[in-house]
């Protein structure tokens, strides 16, 4: 049969050429008379199963009962009913004699008796997996039986195949009628195929052809006889020799043995109805189906049924079979990440760090992120948080070219974010997923990010995580970078008006000229290799950095639990503020106040002096340092901004807070002159905001080195020397005025002479 299938794909025969499935090698098994083998489309390569079915003579009653198999394998349609893609009958010349096959192409499959030799579970385990199982064939003989009025005719051990996903499915349909008990006039056999069933899975009264007894039983009767007949095939472990066989009863579990003994019943209307086996039996109680079954309705689950589900499924998960937790919870979380009820999400993301470890890095690239990555840019604070902390898990995982093309895009908006927890947060991620970047992206992506953006945010626990992301990556830098644009813009912070960062400041200059020491003895003692970049990974900074991330990540949003963690106590805590409350989503305000989140001085209060350097952004290097910029697209390059355009006032007023976060040496010009630089909304930019990325805050070099940092306008770089002049912002004339709101999304533009506005946030009428 095989050799004469290959040579009908090989081209000796007419129309299977046709088919758009290549036929692959054959199973060792297969119900009846027909063939079971492995396949692909043509297309695209997808798996499938292919079943073929031959005769020499177009009148074969063999022929006849598969197409009878064919017809009602595609009208019938059941989870638990293998899923029809394609048939076609074939006509091919051998010799003297024509030879007619029949093709039913349908979802991938494997003979059930091969899968229980391939997964070779044992004890309870094997009996949890047979349990679900039967729980999914009983389900299809009841479809059948009760809503349909069908009888299968031949359920058995070979009439069941498992999917990729392990879920059991019936076929074999070459038997299937209709049943006729209720009609009174009906005569003759109702099952017009019943020839084809073996004598050893025939009830009594079909093995007599007692058609008026048959007629005269309920619908389920034949079938049930079949299930119980399939229960003593898996679980014996051998096919059924014979009818007498059945009542050895040795290696039925005992809490099914009762449920077994009624479905074999001699008497056909006291057979038990497949319906009742389902809700009744006790051996169906076991954390394997309950699992399954909840996840199948996960989404009529309200969220503390689902939240106590998911801080459960880690130890379940331990104790089901391997392959099952792989192959059928695992898919089933990953289906799961498509659905839009916000529940469903909340609760998948608080708990990635239990499961998503399992997961490939396809899976993960291809079919959680492209979902999982929708959560940046919702106008949930509390959901962009978790989506954030959940790269924590998933980065590792994506390609490059996600890496490169998307999430660094997203991370370049949340770094600008309105709740200063996600701003935090953003960086704290950055320093931990550096060692998945590409060099190229790590040169024009770290130190902008860290510096231009982290060191001069207004928050102080985003400074401090700066602080700390640059001395956790402090190997992927040079000596220059090190000396021009790192040591410079840290020793700024060691006057920050927040002592936390005033230490982490010290900490960090400490490390970094430790750096450059080493560097300089090298150098002197004429030691040209390794002296490009030195890192000393076992500073505090660097061992702290990751295990402070994952405090954050494991807390759940409750204020009582937002205490210190390590060092950096006022960070951790900060980091979880979005979110409140546990057991659902929380809208944070855009007006929140700082004293809300972080006992901080107010800037106004306590001038630092500006930061000597100046950089253009995540692009880049200013101040004379040139980075080697080579054509390779899988860096930076691919996500810069293509063109730029001339700011709005009021952008640059916005942009101005994170510019320059602290106040100026009070003998500034007077207040009337100055801006804003907290307004509570941000302003739609007219070009693409993908291609913003970290630009958008940032600062243009001084035109000399005898001119002041507060240069008059935006607009006044070339565009063609800092692709980022034209959103950046001038520094604030004046004392800068206490943050006390994160940027708004999609207020409206904030009025001209927010100068004249200040008002004092921290009062008790909530702004």
């Amino acid at each position: 049969m095989f050799k004469f299938l290959k040579g009908v794909v090989g081209g000796s025969g007419t129309g299977l050429k046709d088919l758009p499935y290549n036929i692959g090698d054959p199973y060792p098994s297969a119900w009846g008379s027909w063939s079971h083998f492995r396949g692909t489309t043509k297309d695209d390569g997808s798996p499938v199963s292919i079943f073929s079915l031959s005769g020499s003579n177009p009148q074969d009653g063999h022929l006849a009962a598969g197409r009878n198999g064919v017809k009602r394998l595609r009208t019938v349609r059941h989870p638990n009913i293998l899923s029809f893609l394609h048939s076609t009958e074939v006509e091919a010349i051998d010799g003297s004699s024509t030879k007619v096959t029949i093709y039913i192409v349908t979802e991938p499959v494997m003979p059930l008796s091969e899968k229980i030799k391939e997964l070779g579970l044992e004890g309870a385990q094997r009996d949890e997996y047979y349990a679900w199982g039967l729980h999914q064939i009983a389900k299809a003989v009841s479809f059948l039986n009760n809503d349909c009025k069908l009888v299968h005719g031949n359920v058995c051990l070979a009439s069941v195949v498992v999917t990729q996903t392990l879920d059991w499915k019936l076929h074999a349909f070459d038997v299937l009628s209709e049943y006729d008990g209720t009609n009174g006039t009906a005569t003759g056999p109702m099952l017009q195929y019943e020839w084809l069933v073996g004598s050893q899975y025939k009830p009594m009264e079909l093995a007599k052809s007692d058609w008026a007894t048959i007629r005269k039983s309920p619908p389920w009767a034949i079938d049930s006889w079949g299930l119980g007949c399939l229960i003593y095939e898996i679980f014996s472990g051998m096919k059924l020799g014979k009818t007498e066989e059945l009542r050895n009863t040795a290696s039925i579990p005992k809490s099914l043995l009762p449920d077994y003994q009624r479905l074999l019943s001699s008497m056909p209307s006291r057979r038990l109805n497949t319906s009742k086996l389902i809700e009744n039996s006790e051996y169906f109680q076991n954390k394997l189906v309950d699992t399954i079954h909840f996840m199948e309705i996960l989404s009529l689950k309200d969220s503390v049924e689902k939240d106590t589900f998911f801080r459960k499924l880690p130890n379940l998960a331990e104790q089901l079979p391997r392959q099952i937790v792989l192959k059928k919870v695992l898919p089933t979380i990953v289906k799961l990440f498509a659905s839009n009820d916000r529940a469903v999400r909340v609760a998948l993301l608080q708990h990635i760090d239990q499961y998503g470890e399992s997961l490939s890095a396809q899976v993960v690239d291809e079919q959680v992120y492209p979902h999982v990555a929708t959560g940046f840019a919702d106008t949930s604070a509390f959901l962009r948080e978790l989506t954030l902390k959940s790269m924590l898990i998933l980065a590792p995982k994506l390609s490059q070219r996600t890496m490169s093309g998307s999430l660094l895009k997203y991370l370049s908006k949340l770094q600008v974010d309105e709740e200063p927890a996600i701003r935090t947060n953003t960086t704290i991620l950055l320093g931990n997923i550096a060692s998945y970047l590409n060099e190229g992206t790590r040169k024009r992506v770290l130190i902008n990010a860290f510096t231009v953006r982290a060191l001069r945010d207004t928050f102080s626990p985003a400074r401090a995580a700066g602080v700390m992301a640059l001395c956790a990556t402090s190997s992927y830098y040079d000596m220059t970078e090190i000396a021009t644009r790192i040591l410079p813009n840290i020793v700024v912070l060691t006057i920050d008006p927040d002592s936390d960062v005033r230490s982490k400041a010290f900490q960090a200059v400490d490390q970094f000229l430790q750096i450059v020491k080493q560097y300089n003895e090298k150098s002197n003692a004429g030691d040209s290799a390794g002296t490009g970049s030195l890192g000393i990974s076992s500073m505090p900074g660097n061992a702290s950095l990751l295990g402070w991330a994952m405090s954050s990540l494991t807390l759940k949003g409750k204020a009582s639990d937002q205490a210190p963690l390590t060092a950096a106590n006022s960070v951790t805590s900060a980091a979880t503020t979005t979110s409140t409350a546990s057991s659902g989503l929380i809208e944070t305000p855009s007006t929140a106040p700082v004293h809300r989140v972080s006992s901080s001085t107010d800037f106004a209060d306590q001038p630092m002096p500006p930061s000597p350097t100046s950089t253009d952004g995540w692009g880049e290097i200013e101040n004379g340092i040139h980075e080697e910029q080579d054509s390779d697209k899988d860096g930076w390059d691919d996500i810069e901004p293509l063109e730029e355009t001339k700011p709005s006032p009021a952008l640059a007023n916005i942009q101005a807070a994170q510019k320059r976060p602290v106040s100026q040496p009070v003998s500034q010009p007077k207040p009337q002159a100055t801006t804003s630089v907290r307004p509570k909304s941000t302003v739609k930019v007219t070009k693409d905001e993908d291609d913003d990325l970290w630009g958008s805050i940032a600062v243009p070099p001084p035109k000399s080195a005898s001119k002041p940092l507060n240069v008059k306008t935006a607009g006044a770089v070339n565009d063609d020397d800092d692709p980022w002049a034209a959103i950046a912002a001038p520094p604030p004339t004046t004392k800068a005025k206490p943050l006390s709101a994160g940027r708004g999304r999609g207020a409206k533009p904030a009025a001209p002479k927010l100068g004249a506005q200040r008002m004092n946030r921290t009062s008790s009428s909530g702004m």
